[in-house]
């Protein structure tokens, strides 16, 4: 179960043993979404979304009633724009086959879940999972709920049956994990440098310092 590897090397998160499934990120989720500011939920996911595609890691999209709740967030579709994203009807994620086959499918056991909204849309599957062997991560600046109370509570909900909460940018920095491995760097940086706010500007403007040094140029 996820209660396993709670602490040590094998409790971190790798691209090979990751699988991430991105839960109702819709214009009608987003419409009453309170616990976040929403663009930075928008923000956020996409950088996800991004981190998993430099670093090979099968991401599984789904909407619910999509007829009704809109299409998935665009920026999102954007990162994948050949798969469909899978419409359910169930509320909880984790009763419809097609979803557990597809994770089941890619053969890993590290399963990290966003999704609007926290206390339903993301517990449920979370805690369902965490039952069934595997390890689950719940992002939680990547998801959001109808208030701070109903997010707040949910993530407190999915520890107790041993869901990790961990951040969008702490699942990236634990898929690379060593600066050494300068295969992804360039598309890593290229995510920090647009999803991560000041920490990008900073990011961007030592990269103009050190380009300065080397040609001598500079203030």
């Amino acid at each position: 179960m996820s209660t396993e590897n709670k602490a040590g090397l094998d409790a971190l998160l790798t691209p090979e043993e990751s699988v991430l499934v991105l839960i109702d990120h819709q214009p009608f989720q987003f419409a009453n979404l309170n616990s976040h500011e929403p663009t930075m939920v928008v923000n956020n996911v996409i950088g996800l979304a991004k981190g998993a595609k430099v670093f090979d890691v099968p991401t599984i999209l789904t909407t619910v009633l999509e007829e009704r709740g809109g299409l998935l967030l665009q920026g999102l579709q954007d990162v994948f724009p050949e798969q469909k994203p899978i419409d359910r009807t169930f509320i909880n994620t984790w009763e419809d086959q097609r979803v557990v086959d597809a994770v089941k499918a890619t053969g890993r056991k590290k399963l990290i879940i966003a999704g609007l909204w926290t206390e339903i849309c993301v517990a449920m599957p979370a805690i369902q999972a965490a039952g069934e062997g595997f390890e689950v991560f719940a992002v939680t600046d990547a998801s959001g709920g109808v208030s701070k109370e109903a997010h707040d509570m949910a993530v407190r909900r999915m520890i107790q049956a041993g869901v990790v909460p961990i951040t969008w940018l702490a699942v990236m920095s634990e898929w690379q994990r060593d600066w050494a491995r300068e295969k992804t760097i360039p598309a890593a940086t290229e995510v920090i440098l647009q999803h991560t706010g000041a920490t990008g500007v900073a990011f961007a403007w030592e990269t103009q310092l050190l380009a300065a040094g080397r040609t001598g140029g500079g203030a």
